[in-house]
């Protein structure tokens, strides 16, 4: 009989250490180099669906500045969320051009509104692509602020960030941008 016990013990204890591993080995393959814990709406994925602008910034290589900037936003619902949203996304390389020591500043726990607010200016409520845009345009941005759009013979600008690269999401769009927006002075 306590043989049968210590089997039994031996058995569940194996399942358990077998599921703690292939859980750990889910984590660490589904994530990517920021490391964000998909909860609530972000969370979800049928597998089947387009993909939401959150998981489109997830998966490019030239986004991980803009993903660990969302992540320590605390962001990641409101670009996983239904939208309809257009999100300007400044591409690494952008960050890179922001002056010494800004986005360390911004990524600073103390500094968590003034992140949120810098990436919510990156988005405008509603979905504006292709010949929408259109030269002369203030666009409304979710933090009230306007932004101006400006169409040259090289392509289309917004708050003079040249437009790069458009993606369509489930939720909205993403316009690939080559420059940081930076949030116009409190007056």
């Amino acid at each position: 009989m306590k043989k049968n016990y210590l089997l039994f013990g031996l058995a569940i204890l194996t399942i358990s250490l077998s599921s703690c591993t292939n859980q750990e080995k889910e984590t660490s393959e589904t994530s990517n180099a920021t490391k964000i814990e998909l909860k609530g709406q972000s969370a979800v994925d049928d597998g089947v669906s387009a993909k939401n602008i959150l998981q489109i910034a997830m998966g490019s290589a030239d986004h991980t500045t803009l993903v660990a900037g969302v992540k320590a936003a605390g962001l990641e619902d409101v670009l996983a969320n239904n939208g309809p949203l257009t999100v300007f996304a400044p591409t690494n390389e952008a960050f890179n051009n922001l002056p010494e020591g800004t986005l360390d500043f911004l990524l600073k726990p103390e500094n968590k509104s003034l992140l949120k607010r810098t990436i919510t200016f990156h988005a405008a409520p509603g979905t504006y692509k292709g010949a929408q845009l259109r030269d002369g345009m203030m666009l409304y941005m979710a933090t009230g602020h306007y932004v101006k759009v400006e169409v040259k013979d090289d392509g289309t600008y917004v708050n003079g960030a040249k437009i790069l690269a458009t993606i369509d999401a489930a939720n909205g769009v993403v316009h690939v941008v080559d420059k940081v927006f930076v949030l116009p002075e409190k007056k």
